[in-house]
């Protein structure tokens, strides 16, 4: 149960720190950290969260990873299930305890979005479904195809958080205009329960193009870094 475990406190970290930091400073009075400090508190999370946890459940922190992951020959199938319901669980949990916290501050007057992902009215820039869809597809098949090049045998040992965190806060830099960046379906999950807009309805999208994007990535990286090219 360990590996379970360590998904969940990774899953619950990323959604705790990431949409925490987007939820609690990123427009705060004069001194908000923006774009860019939400995109680096995401980056941090899975940083921080790789060294922690990796060691023990690979540190997916992601069910679209955990797929990719799995495509790529990377992970085992009969754990595939169980790992997606301790991310989505520690994801919805972190979410939660957001939820409370919010309700502390003085003139307390709703969740709003929540930093939610969306496409159309719910995207920060009002992006189509149609470009919403490609730019989850497109990053996250990135994102796997990081995670499994920084994760091979044949890299330098010891930097593989590095390049995930680093990797992660780059896609938050590009698309957190167009959705307010996904490509992790748990953390998607997470913040809708909680959110006062129809994002729940647009859920779909970031269960789809993630996992999409995930194969894609996981494909190619088995052509690419296979040691028989």
């Amino acid at each position: 149960m360990n590996k379970y475990l360590a998904e969940f406190l990774g899953t619950f970290w990323l959604v705790f720190g990431g949409c925490g930091s987007a939820v609690l400073a990123a427009a705060f009075p004069e001194l908000g950290i923006g774009f860019l400090g939400v995109a680096l508190a995401f980056g941090l999370t899975v940083l921080t969260g790789a060294y922690a946890f990796g060691h023990i459940s690979g540190g997916h922190f992601n069910p679209a990873v955990s797929v990719g992951l799995w495509v790529g020959g990377r992970f085992d199938a009969k754990d595939l299930v169980p790992y997606i319901i301790s991310q989505v669980i520690g994801g919805a949990l972190a979410a939660f305890v957001l939820y409370i916290i919010v309700q502390g501050q003085a003139g307390f007057a709703g969740t709003g979005g929540f930093a939610t992902n969306g496409y159309g009215e719910l995207s920060p820039n009002h992006f189509s479904v149609a470009s919403a869809f490609l730019i989850e597809v497109v990053l996250t098949a990135f994102f796997l195809i990081v995670i499994m090049g920084a994760t091979d045998r044949r890299a330098p040992a010891g930097f593989a958080p590095i390049a995930i965190g680093l990797a992660l806060t780059l896609i938050h830099l590009i698309s957190i205009p167009v959705t307010n960046t996904s490509v992790n379906p748990a953390r998607s999950t997470a913040v809708a329960l909680f959110a006062e807009t129809a994002a729940l309805s647009q859920l779909w999208l970031f269960w789809v193009a993630p996992i999409i994007g995930a194969i894609i990535g996981a494909v190619i990286y088995k052509v690419v870094g296979s040691e028989k090219n």
